[in-house]
């Protein structure tokens, strides 16, 4: 069975984590422990791979005997699981491959090699848990790895205060997935998965499921408004690790949502479409407002999760939607669509990470306005990082283009929906798509433009150098997945049938099969899209155009300076920066969503001081839901903090007290 298989590589890789605490000393022991990790995850990917194309029976199930005693751990691998275990470990694999090189520079390897492959072993055994005590258990092993992982660098300030809030937040989603689970679970407290599908919950329990759901795997996924642990801890791992973060464990919380809600909670009611669809309309454009307004690189692809998670849920969202009134084939298309941009985001999400972290190591920098210039020092991952932003930009000829695509196509049939308040909605989260992926196109002209163009504004960026060839393989690995994926997007989509076939019954019509490998979601007559087309088209006229400026134009030269808007000044100082870049859009949205305020300081004639403009822009939801709650704690704490000093007699009489008021109490319940 593929389960035992999958189940012995995590054995692999729990394992691995001990023996990385004596190897962390060693000159190899980074090339060992990611080499095995790649080596381990490769294997768990090849087996996710058979079971996703029918090589395993989706109904055996292995159950070891631990967690509760009248329960034991049961693990399986069906449609869904084999999916995700793909997405995880072809993320693990290439995070391992880029670690190879990457990891030879960390400062303290012994805090991060210990706890990598056992943050890998636990997104695995959450995706294969078949209980909700091993989910959970699973779920919370992951988290804490990853916190470990956080606060890596932990004499960094704010890398600490990124692990606590990522840490409480953390916690916050476990207690709501604990209470959802335990209304699933009902009297009998069988928390098997097979029992709870069996088991039918009334509509308000449903709805309550729902929301606690929402709420905690929204929290794991970065969801607005429980984003705001994500823009701090991503940018604060490593960088192989933020890739881990963003690009898989997401999706992870993703698999969490769909798992409970399409899985085990039995037929949607239409309206549970009308508050995944709002989520995911107001996490898109929100991710992308705050993306543009970053100037730290690591910390704009971190507000890009975001943005990113709001279009998967709106894919899932339609799928409710169209389930809910018995429209397969539209609910498949959906479907399609939300995991198919699951895949795309782990994928250009991972590549753009891998290259801010290239970056990172060969400047130093993360501040875009101490950048600039690095296409010349840096070629070669100045190429691979724009395939990542042409990807994630939804333009075609590359994979993010056709998942976003077919969401469109899906949204396209919402008029079919007989809801008055979806067909008000739907089109209104169909504009705050549209949106999204135009300030998305804008946010990565800024950062591949700041970045890697213009000249260098510091030293360290001057000076930079290429990086290593094994972070430039999994670079490259992870840019032609993007094109093959965008250009051959037929294969992929039947690759998911048995995902979609398993949770709304149908799948899309068999794509490989059309002509020209076209991709036609609904019929012909409709849409359709041929990526292979595109990109031909694309590469004759790029080609047709260089041969003709090269080959045909007059071989006369007349070198004058470049257009300077007027300011003939050789200084970097005088360039387009970030902030200039996003001035416009933050005019428009600013105000509103982060009250900015420009304030410029002129100094008076006559005094040297240069002038100054300085930016302010506060996070409303931060603003309005998490600093009461951090002020009321703090304070809190600071008032129980005087319990400390009791004496044994006060201490005593609390304990008393305390022991009289829980039997009182009880008296009175009973």
């Amino acid at each position: 069975m593929m389960v035992v298989y999958a189940l012995y590589g995590v054995a692999a890789l729990v394992v691995l984590a001990p023996v990385a605490i004596a190897l962390s000393a060693s000159p190899r022991g980074t090339s060992v422990v990611y080499g095995a990790s790649l080596m381990i995850t490769l294997t768990q990917g090849m087996i996710a791979l058979l079971s996703l194309f029918g090589y395993s029976d989706p109904s055996s199930t292995v159950t070891l005997p631990l967690g509760l005693p009248w329960l034991g751990a049961h693990f399986r691998i069906d449609a869904l699981a084999s999916f995700f275990l793909v997405v995880v470990n072809l993320g693990g694999a290439s995070a391992s491959l880029f670690a190879l090189g990457y990891g030879r520079h960390e400062h303290s390897p012994q805090r991060v090699l210990p706890f990598y492959p056992a943050y890998l072993a636990a997104m695995n055994l959450v995706v294969m848990a078949d209980d909700a005590f091993s989910f959970l258990v699973s779920w919370e092993f992951m988290s804490l790895t990853s916190w470990a992982l956080v606060i890596a660098h932990h004499r960094i300030s704010e890398n600490v205060r990124a692990g606590y809030i990522y840490l409480l937040m953390a916690s916050f989603g476990t207690l709501a997935l604990l209470l959802a689970f335990g209304l699933l679970a009902g009297a009998d407290g069988n928390y098997a998965f097979d029992a709870m599908r069996a088991s039918h919950p009334s509509a308000a329990l449903a709805a309550l499921v729902l929301v606690l759901t929402i709420v905690g795997a929204g929290s794991k996924a970065g969801v607005v408004p429980l984003h705001a642990w994500l823009p701090l801890a991503h940018p604060a791992a490593p960088s192989h690790v933020s890739a881990l973060m963003s690009g898989v464990m997401t999706k992870v919380a993703v698999y969490g949502l769909v798992r409970i809600v399409f899985d085990l909670l039995g037929p949607p009611d239409w309206w549970w479409s009308m508050a995944v669809l709002a989520v995911g309309g107001i996490t898109a454009v929100m991710g992308v407002l705050y993306a543009l307004m970053q100037h730290d690189l690591k910390r704009l692809l971190a507000y890009h999760t975001v943005e990113n998670i709001g279009i998967i849920y709106i894919g899932l969202g339609l799928a409710l939607a169209f389930k809910a009134y018995d429209m397969p084939l539209a609910a498949a298309l959906a479907l399609t669509a939300g995991l198919f941009h699951v895949f795309n985001h782990s994928v250009f999400k991972s590549l753009l990470f891998f290259g801010a972290g290239a970056v990172l190591n060969a400047t130093g920098e993360r501040d875009m306005e101490h950048l600039g210039g690095l296409i010349h020092r840096m070629p070669q991952t100045a190429f691979v990082f724009l395939v990542g932003c042409v990807a994630i930009s939804a333009l075609p000829p590359l994979n993010g283009f056709v998942s976003e695509w077919l969401t469109f196509q899906a949204i396209l049939l919402s008029p079919q929906l007989p809801a008055w308040g979806l067909k008000f909605l739907v089109p209104a989260v169909g504009a705050l798509l549209a949106l999204s992926a135009a300030l998305a196109a804008a946010c990565f002209v800024k950062a591949f433009g700041v970045s890697f163009l213009g000249r260098a504004r510091t030293p360290a960026a001057a000076q930079a150098q290429e990086t290593d060839s094994n972070s430039l393989a999994a670079m490259y690995f992870l840019a032609a997945l993007c094109l093959v994926a965008g250009i051959l997007p037929g294969f992929f989509i039947d690759a998911l049938a048995p995902v979609t076939k398993s949770l709304v019954g149908v799948s899309m019509p068999h794509q490989a099969g059309v002509e020209w490998l076209s991709i036609v979601p609904i019929a012909e007559s409709r849409s359709s899209y041929n990526g292979l087309l595109v990109f031909i088209f694309v590469l004759l006229a790029g080609s047709t155009a260089a041969f003709a400026i090269h080959r045909l134009a007059s071989d006369k030269l007349r070198r004058g300076p470049a257009w300077d808007c007027g300011y003939p000044d050789p200084s970097p100082a005088t360039q387009y920066t970030a902030s200039s870049f996003a001035q416009p859009i933050r005019r428009v949205y600013g105000t509103s969503v982060f009250r900015a305020r420009e304030i410029g300081e002129i100094p008076p004639p006559g005094a040297t001081t240069p002038a100054r403009l300085t930016v302010e822009l506060r996070d409303l939801i931060w603003d309005a839901a998490y600093a009461p709650v951090a002020e009321a704690i703090g304070y809190a704490a600071e008032k129980l903090n005087y319990l400390q000093f009791l004496t044994i007699r006060q201490y005593l009489s609390l304990v008393f007290t305390a022991l009289v008021i829980l039997l009182l109490v009880l008296a009175i319940w009973q």
